[in-house]
């Protein structure tokens, strides 16, 4: 219960010091309902404290709270249309209202984000980290940390990616590739990779810490 008691002191905190929407009012009740819900719902998939252990689904942990607003109206909306996004997550945001949306996108925010994975393929590995860090040139690929940082932790609205599991960031790089996820910067970067090379930049990116 003291545990409790002091995540939601620490998300009002956040919010109210604006973290996510500085223009928000924080209502306590809002922040419970939202604590809930991560727990005793988002929890079957995304794992209690947003740690997921099935690779089909993302680690929430540690995320920026402002993507994952932006991801979590976005389904609502029916704007993200990938299949994951039309299975499961079109319904379950549909009666969400704005506040509670930002205080679940606070409650991962403030997570604790897992540790690093090892990973078999040392070569594939290392292939991963030269494309996240230097791009393809040839074909016409940016570096990834350009938007998502040295340490792939984020940085302004783009999303935290290490650790992430390697089956959920190969899924999404197809879902950009085929447009199921309409967006534009992603969509160019994606059509210009090839199969092992995305493989090769999600299986590094879930050995991050």
């Amino acid at each position: 219960m003291r545990n409790v008691m002091l995540l939601s002191a620490g998300l009002l905190l956040i919010l109210c010091a604006g973290a996510v929407f500085a223009d928000e009012v924080v209502d306590p009740e809002v922040v419970a309902h939202a604590e809930r819900l991560a727990v005793g719902t988002c929890g079957t998939c995304h794992g209690v404290k947003g740690v997921s252990k099935q690779p089909k689904f993302p680690r929430l942990a540690g995320q920026n709270p402002a993507y994952l607003a932006a991801q979590m109206k976005a389904f609502r909306s029916q704007q993200r249309g990938d299949p994951d996004a039309i299975g499961y997550m079109w319904g379950m945001s549909a009666s969400l209202e704005d506040s509670t949306i930002e205080a679940l996108a606070a409650y991962y925010a403030v997570q604790t984000a897992v540790g690093a994975s090892v990973a078999s393929d040392g070569a594939s590995v290392a292939r991963g980290r030269e494309i996240y860090e230097k791009g393809i040139e040839a074909a016409g690929v940016p570096a990834c940390s350009a938007c998502h940082g040295p340490d792939a932790h984020g940085i302004a609205d783009f999303p935290r990616l290490a650790g992430q599991h390697a089956q959920y960031v190969m899924k999404q790089l197809a879902s950009f590739q085929n447009n199921m996820r309409n967006v534009a910067v992603m969509h160019g970067v994606a059509q210009a990779l090839k199969v092992d090379e995305m493989r090769s930049v999600a299986v590094f990116l879930e050995t991050l810490p």
